[in-house]
């Protein structure tokens, strides 16, 4: 940097300039707020791109991943479903517990399930092992196998034609890959997660100010000044909300009063925020707020917790288990199974959404 520069970004090249704008009043508005996705807009035209042997995800895998813990409505809306669907599935001897639970997992929070078909020495079915939808990719070719990319350099394996299995939720925008349900709610759950995150770095923070503590009247003596610094420097950390006795025989009504200056960086309206992106993630999930133990704020509750989970179950359980169950017809063999959900009046659910009535359960 220049002097030349310095002095131009001083007062002392135009003084008079300075002194006629020092006392005029200046008004001015910001734009309309923008969201930091808007820049993407134009990636858009280009659809899903390919580097020749697969396609690139619309939306990165990485990420999907990292969001899942972004806030507790959602990971508890996903493992809500998860466990549903492991309470009525029945193992088979081509899927087990485990790989169910997995895929079941990647489904509902990745929008993208995989199974892999496990040869044997027949050139037959084994059993199914979960992918990771994290690291599959789609082939660009049709007839090719699907590719696992993994984190590190020539971390990378194709498999044979035919041998994985891929359960998507359906986009708008495109077929290649599925796009989780939730998404609508992102926004919502980082908002969630951010507000968190202000909020203790406010407490864990412990110099911010909250007042400050005006004398008009003249101390004795310097120490008496250090001694009242000290005081409310001690206030901080593991030693707040202290009481301080403090005596100025001179003073007067207003000697000594209490600004608040840290009231507005309080008022960030934390509550407001949490409970507004908390019921927008169960409006995405479709979960009610009752079966994650949310305590209501009328005096009416939000109903019986059992005839709540009934109908969640059918009319949200159900469509994804029919969906699940798209393998045996891709694997031409029952190779995932569900039992029956017995509902709280004693009718049962069955997979297809048949509702069995009470009486006709027990025989």
């Amino acid at each position: 940097m220049t002097d030349q520069t310095q002095m131009d970004l001083g007062d002392k090249g135009k003084p008079a300039e300075a002194a006629d704008h020092a006392g005029k009043a200046m008004a001015f508005s910001f734009g309309d707020a923008e969201s930091v996705l808007d820049r993407r807009e134009l990636a858009q035209y280009f659809e899903i791109w390919h580097n020749g042997r697969w396609f690139e995800p619309p939306l990165p895998m990485d990420r999907l991943c990292q969001v899942f813990n972004m806030a507790p409505h959602h990971s508890s809306a996903i493992w809500l479903k998860v466990n549903l669907l492991v309470g009525v599935h029945e193992p088979t001897d081509k899927l087990g517990s485990d790989d169910f639970e997995r895929w079941a997992l990647d489904f509902l929070q990745m929008g993208n399930g995989y199974l892999e078909d496990i040869p044997n020495r027949s050139n037959g079915t084994a059993r199914f092992d979960h992918a990771s939808a994290r690291h599959m990719r789609a082939p660009k070719d049709p007839a090719a196998g699907y590719f696992f990319v993994g984190s590190g350099v020539a971390q990378e394996h194709q498999f044979q034609p035919g041998r994985i299995f891929h359960l998507q939720q359906p986009d708008v925008a495109q077929e290649v890959y599925g796009m989780p349900a939730w998404l609508a709610a992102l926004q919502s759950g980082l908002l969630n997660e951010n507000a968190t995150l202000f909020r203790r770095r406010y407490y864990l923070n412990g110099a911010h100010m909250g007042f400050i503590l005006y004398v008009s009247e003249a101390f004795s003596d310097q120490e008496t000044a250090e001694k009242i610094e000290a005081a409310i420097k001690a206030g901080k950390g593991a030693g707040n909300f202290r009481n301080m006795f403090l005596n100025i025989p001179s003073g007067k009504k207003d000697s000594v009063q209490l600004l608040p200056v840290g009231e507005l960086a309080a008022k960030d309206e934390f509550s407001g925020i949490k409970n507004i992106s908390r019921d927008d993630m169960l409006a995405a999930h479709r979960v009610p707020p009752t079966l994650l133990g949310i305590v209501p704020q009328n005096a009416g509750g939000f109903g019986k917790p059992s005839e709540a989970l009934d109908t969640f179950f059918q009319v949200e359980i159900v469509p994804i288990m029919r969906r699940l169950l798209r393998v045996n017809q891709w694997a031409g063999a029952e190779v995932l199974k569900f039992g029956n959900y017995m509902a709280s009046d004693g009718s049962q659910i069955t997979p297809t959404g048949q509702r069995i009535p009470a009486e006709n359960s027990a025989d």
